[in-house]
Parts: C-alpha cells; structure tokens; sequence
C-alpha cells in the first residue's frame, strides 16, 4: 500500500512523464499566453520563461514555468492547465489530510485551506538549515499555479506565491 507521499510522488512523475512523451511542437506557443502572470518578484532574479503544450485525446496541456533565484534560495512558479492537472488535483485533494509530522529530524507538514475561494495544498519539509515548500493553488477542476521553493521559510514562501495574481491567471484559463 502507497502511503501519501509516495502517491504524490508517484503522480507527479506520471504527470511530467506524460507531458514528455505527448509534446506537440505545433502548440508549444500557447504558453505563451501565461508568460505575463509569472511576474517579477524584488530582490529575485528570474530567467525567462518557458513552457510546453502537450496534445491527448482527452484535450490539451498547457505548462508555464519560470525559475528565480536569490542568494542559495530558488522559487520556480509554473501555471498549468489541462486534463492531466485534473487528476493530479483530484490525488492532491482527496489523498492529502492536515498533518505535522516529524522524523529522524526531518519535520514535514501537509495542509489545504482556503484562500480567497481558492483551495490552497501547502506541503513544507525542512530537515535544518535546508527547507522546501510547494504551494499549489487549484484554480479551476483543471489548472493549477505552483509555486516551489527552496531554501526560504515556508510564511516568504506564501508571501510570494500571493504576489501572483490567482485570480487574473484563472480568467485567462481555456474555457
């Protein structure tokens, strides 16, 4: 039996695997689209951004990302539509519960609430002095912003990923 982690892990390997194997050149533009709402963040420097749209029967992904780094710390915020999103929220949602846990040193905690009619899943490791946070933010059955973090505590980490505008992102999602 799977415990969560291992189900997340699991669902995010399926997910990047799928949008390897199904990339379709002709539509790689259509991240473009995205590009504005990966904004700049002050006192980060962030490279450009790039993305992939991938094809499946059941319709089209779309995958936005842009990296930032300041110091050691590094963010990479990603907007990502499609079918495929649709089941990785669905795992996220259902299989992730509250939890605080701590193990040989290593503090993991788990939450989703809600954040401006927007369900929120916050995962944060941090094994001293290194930390990771993941922010997912659900913006729609289908679409996602992401936002990772490593090396700043998880409170920067939130902060941040509210200076993207959820809401503006969610309007320019396919209909």
């Amino acid at each position: 039996m799977l415990d969560r982690r291992a189900a997340i892990r699991l669902a995010l390997a399926a997910l990047a695997a799928a949008w390897m194997a199904l990339s379709s050149p002709a539509g790689a533009q259509d991240f473009q689209k995205f590009v504005p709402f990966l904004v700049d963040l002050p006192g980060w420097t962030a490279d450009e951004a790039h993305g992939t749209a991938t094809w499946t029967p059941f319709g089209d992904n779309i995958m936005a990302t842009r990296p930032y780094k300041r110091g050691s710390a590094k963010l990479s915020a990603e907007i990502v539509s499609g079918p495929l999103t649709q089941g990785f929220l669905f795992m996220r949602q259902k299989f992730m519960k509250d939890m605080e846990n701590e193990i040989h040193g290593v503090r993991v905690r788990m939450s989703m609430s809600q954040v401006d009619g927007f369900t929120v899943l916050q995962t944060f490791v941090t094994n001293e002095p290194d930390s990771v946070c993941t922010i997912t933010v659900a913006l729609s059955s289908n679409a996602m912003f992401n936002l990772g973090s490593h090396g700043i505590p998880e409170d920067e980490a939130f902060g941040l990923a509210r200076r993207f505008d959820w809401k503006a992102i969610q309007g320019a999602l396919p209909k």
